[in-house]
């Protein structure tokens, strides 16, 4: 059975991999190398030359996870924002970006005071709203890009809409699909050129690495950000590919159990005293609940919530969880609870978050795989040391 055949889950193990030509290792090695000897000036093994071009622990990587996400070509990053600077560099001062109006304080800091002084033009728009979308868009969009779900209010953004839209205006369509992970969304089968991962959250999946990496089907596109990887040179270690390669084995399970986890304290936490809002694309009034259920395989680990008393409230919140732990990033095994206004979205204009509903009572929860009762209980009593007053 070729591998374009095989389910997720088996690709998820064996995709972009074989044991080890030399000595049959099941794992692939850490090639942690600088450098490849040439037999002639100019001849080398495949394309292995240096390894800011090409390292064989990274094409691994690339390769699975372009498999993951349906894709052809994997370009892996040092980060998250580092695959978000790639994207940015295929446009020229005076092209305009449309960006949707809620995604991650990191991807709006880039735009706002890195690329806007080098004449990148950026707007947002709510992107759940499609006419307010086509609107947005300029003669001088080149570049459309999405979260969905996104960071931190769980938008679902209609994505083969949206890049429908991007390209009837002659734009390209980048998705940000580090919240669902390949496994439970592929936005490339939806429309979108290119999909773009924090690695450092699902994919991952531990807390103990920091990468990015970019998916598309489209050769010329993956040449030019090829391109890009190797002349900026903001790649992975190999031993950060080793990781996210052992990662990757586990995706698919993992996901199972944070979807389950995060369904049952999303259910648990709606109508629950000192809550007054609970913003979960699982749940029944989710403004987008029949768009996800469309493109999305499963709902997701996150959970946001809205706290009553502001700031006072969610500080006695979040200083009593015991099993949560209050900490940036998401995504991992292990459960995570931040604050948005005054952590991942600091960045952000104050006007700004309050426009989104991004305010001093907002908490985002990443559901790990603990048991589903231990992260309640613990919820349970931070609410009610954070009602005690």
């Amino acid at each position: 059975m070729s591998g374009e055949n095989q389910k997720f889950a088996t690709r998820c193990i064996h995709a972009g991999q074989s044991p080890d030509p030399t000595t049959g290792a099941i794992m692939t090695p850490i090639y942690q190398t600088s450098t490849y000897v040439q037999t002639s000036p100019g001849e080398f093994i495949e394309n292995y030359d240096y390894s800011r071009s090409a390292n064989p622990t990274r094409t691994a990587l690339e390769a699975n996870v372009a498999s993951l996400e349906g894709g052809r070509h994997g370009i892996a990053f040092a980060s998250g924002v580092a695959s978000l600077a790639a994207c940015i560099h295929l446009l020229k001062s005076g092209d305009h970006v449309l960006l949707c109006d809620d995604v991650y304080g990191g991807t709006f800091r880039m735009f706002n005071n890195v690329f806007a002084q080098l004449g990148i033009e950026f707007s947002r728009v709510d992107m759940t709203d499609l006419d307010a979308t086509r609107a947005a868009m300029t003669d001088k969009t080149k570049l459309v890009w999405l979260e969905t779900p996104t960071n931190p209010t769980l938008k679902i953004v209609d994505i083969e809409a949206v890049a429908q839209i991007a390209h009837d205006g002659g734009a390209l369509c980048v998705a940000d699909n580090t919240f669902a992970s390949p496994y439970l969304q592929n936005p490339l089968a939806l429309g979108a050129d290119i999909v773009s991962h924090s690695c450092t959250k699902y994919l991952g999946g531990h807390s103990d690495l920091v990468g990015g990496i970019l998916v598309t089907a489209d050769a010329d596109l993956a040449d030019k950000l090829h391109y890009v990887q190797n002349a900026v040179g903001a790649v992975p270690a190999p031993m950060d590919c080793f990781l996210l390669l052992r990662s990757t084995k586990t995706l698919h399970v993992r996901m199972e159990r944070h979807c389950e986890n995060a369904e049952r304290i999303a259910e648990w936490l709606t109508g629950r005293k000192g809550i007054n809002k609970v913003i979960y694309p699982g749940l029944d009034n989710h403004p987008q609940h029949k768009i996800a259920t469309r493109q999305m395989r499963g709902f997701g680990g996150m959970i946001t919530m809205t706290l009553d008393g502001g700031l006072p409230a969610s500080r006695r919140f979040l200083e009593s969880l015991q099993v949560f732990s209050l900490a940036e990033s998401l995504g991992g095994v292990e459960s995570l609870v931040e604050h948005p206004a005054i952590m991942t979205h600091a960045s952000v204009d104050a006007d700004k978050r309050a426009a989104l509903g991004i305010d001093d009572g907002l908490v985002r929860l990443s559901c790990g795989i603990e048991d589903a009762d231990d992260l309640i209980a613990d919820i349970e009593q931070a609410l009610d040391a954070a009602n005690a007053v």
